[in-house]
């Protein structure tokens, strides 16, 4: 049954070669292997499949996100270092602190990759 299956997030892109850049060097994933057109990153005890697709972008929710705990203030300062520009959201609830979303205990941001595939990391 599938609750005993690992789940993988699958994000497109346009074109694998200008994204590799962003998910190898600014977000700092171990690519694994790969084929024309895909690439496997490893993230955790996880795998991030990335693959061309000429619907990329085209998803106007979270593609995909990441739980830090601990790590988001530094991870979130890593990559505003790099360039990376944050989305400011209007949600019931919560407060923006700077580039954090805030609602009770939950603290999270979001941004997009190049082909504005929209990624959420958070202290989850």
């Amino acid at each position: 049954m599938l609750v005993d299956g690992e789940v993988m997030a699958t994000v497109p892109v346009k074109n694998l070669a200008k994204a590799k850049p962003f998910y190898e060097r600014t977000l700092g994933l171990e690519p694994l292997d790969g084929m024309q057109g895909v690439q496997h990153y490893r993230t955790g005890d996880s795998t991030l499949l990335v693959y061309e697709s000429p619907f990329a972008g085209t998803n106007q929710a979270t593609a995909v996100s990441w739980k830090l705990g601990d790590d988001l203030d530094p991870v979130l300062s890593d990559l505003k270092g790099k360039g990376v520009k944050f989305e400011h959201y209007d949600f019931p609830g919560s407060r923006l602190e700077g580039d954090v979303h805030v609602a009770g205990d939950m603290r999270a941001a979001w941004f997009k990759d190049p082909d504005g595939n929209i990624i959420n990391i958070n202290n989850g």
